[in-house]
């Protein structure tokens, strides 16, 4: 697993031990990304669409579960972007919108997209959260250092996710 981080931006890369069609799925199907990255969505990822939802515990981890556990039920917006498929999936978020007594609707989103790559042995996966210069002073630090972590979390759970579907016979 690679990092680069840059003022405005956040970049992860894992080679994932899976068919190019498992990641995608998990990357692409609001049902599997939810499991995995710890959301539960109301209805599916479309395209030009926001897709909303809320925080609950990831489905894989349960030392994540349980930092995930205090922000259960804080609703979620995916503004989704762009779906093409097997190769990259987009959205636009409000990073580390967890402070109940903040609204967040009236200030930028960042972009966080996800490409597949072919790799040897499996599938390389890039996740790129970028857009952070643009957020208020006030919580820019902050927004960027909780998305770092998250997204090396987030990293290690879609593994995990796509191991143990593997294990299950499915997704």
């Amino acid at each position: 697993m690679t990092q680069a981080t840059h003022q405005d931006r956040i970049e992860k890369t894992v080679v994932l031990r899976a068919s190019r069609e498992r990641v995608w799925n998990a990357i692409s199907d609001s049902a599997r990304f939810g499991a995995w990255f710890g959301m539960e969505f109301d209805g599916p990822f479309v395209a030009g669409q926001d897709a909303t939802g809320r925080i609950v515990p990831t489905q894989v981890d349960s030392k994540v579960a349980k930092m995930q556990e205090p922000h259960r039920g804080k609703p979620a917006l995916f503004r989704i972007e762009r779906i093409e498929p097997m190769t990259l999936f987009a959205f636009r978020w409000h990073p580390f919108a967890i402070d109940p007594a903040r609204n967040y609707d009236d200030e930028p989103m960042t972009l966080v997209t996800f490409e597949l790559e072919d790799a040897d042995g499996g599938v390389r996966l890039t996740i790129t959260e970028s857009g952070f210069a643009q957020l208020a002073a006030d919580r820019r630090e902050a927004a960027f250092k909780a998305n770092s972590g998250g997204w090396e979390h987030q990293s290690r759970l879609i593994a995990l996710y796509l191991d143990r579907a593997e294990g299950a016979g499915g997704s």
